[in-house]
């Protein structure tokens, strides 16, 4: 395994044996395995713990192998996806891969084919991306917008921008008022200043996006 640690791996699959086969054979060869039978299980493991490769089946209840890929990209998901299927066209191919999918494997398949196929997804380097993780949700550094864990995208404003990022580069840490009066606004701002644009945070993204320590200043929530 890569580094001496064990990879860790989601796998979405609705049927019981496939999914004790491939565990059995993912865990003799070393890989940590997580499970899920259903599409909105798989989603939020894949939103709240990371994963180095998500095994994902495509016809799942609940929510759909491409959609779930789809909105696990959305969120800037960097894991990469093997998604496997019994719809082999070449348009059913194109469809996954353009729906974020790394690789494709169609059943029936050889178990030594896909764990091949894990280990060299394993070996990928995710792509660096331009987001901060806050919760289930990120603040997407580029276009300066929030996305929630559903998907919608919320335009903020230059300074609310500006103190989300700073909250969300350092998660554990409760920041003063005067530390964020002075990193994101002018010296000459009102002293309520970073009360103001708490509020308007919390007005657009919902009031866990920051969290009060009470006597201390502000830490980051979640979305």
């Amino acid at each position: 395994m890569r580094g001496g640690r064990s990879n860790r791996l989601l796998l979405v699959e609705d049927d019981a044996d496939l999914t004790e086969m491939l565990t059995e054979t993912l865990g003799h060869e070393g890989y940590l395995v997580d499970r899920a039978f259903d599409g909105q299980r798989g989603l939020h493991l894949g939103l709240t713990r990371s994963y180095d490769v998500m095994v994902i089946d495509r016809m799942l209840p609940a929510l759909d192998g491409l959609d779930l890929v789809a909105r696990l990209r959305a969120r800037a998901v960097p894991s990469r996806t093997l998604m496997l299927t019994a719809l082999g066209t070449v348009d059913d191919r194109i469809a996954g891969l353009d729906a974020g999918a790394d690789d494709y494997l169609v059943k029936p398949f050889d178990l030594d084919e896909l764990s091949a196929r894990v280990r060299a997804l394993c070996r990928r380097t995710p792509e660096p991306t331009d987001v901060l993780r806050i919760g289930a949700g990120v603040l997407d550094l580029g276009p300066r917008e929030a996305v929630l864990p559903d998907g919608t995208r919320v335009a903020l404003s230059t300074r609310e921008f500006e103190l989300l990022r700073v909250l969300a580069a350092r998660p554990n840490t409760v920041h003063p008022r005067a530390v964020l009066r002075r990193k994101v606004f002018e010296e000459a701002a009102a002293a309520s200043i970073v009360d103001t644009y708490v509020y308007y945070l919390r007005r657009k993204l919902g009031r866990a996006a920051v969290r009060t320590v009470h006597g201390l200043g502000y830490r980051l929530g979640t979305l």
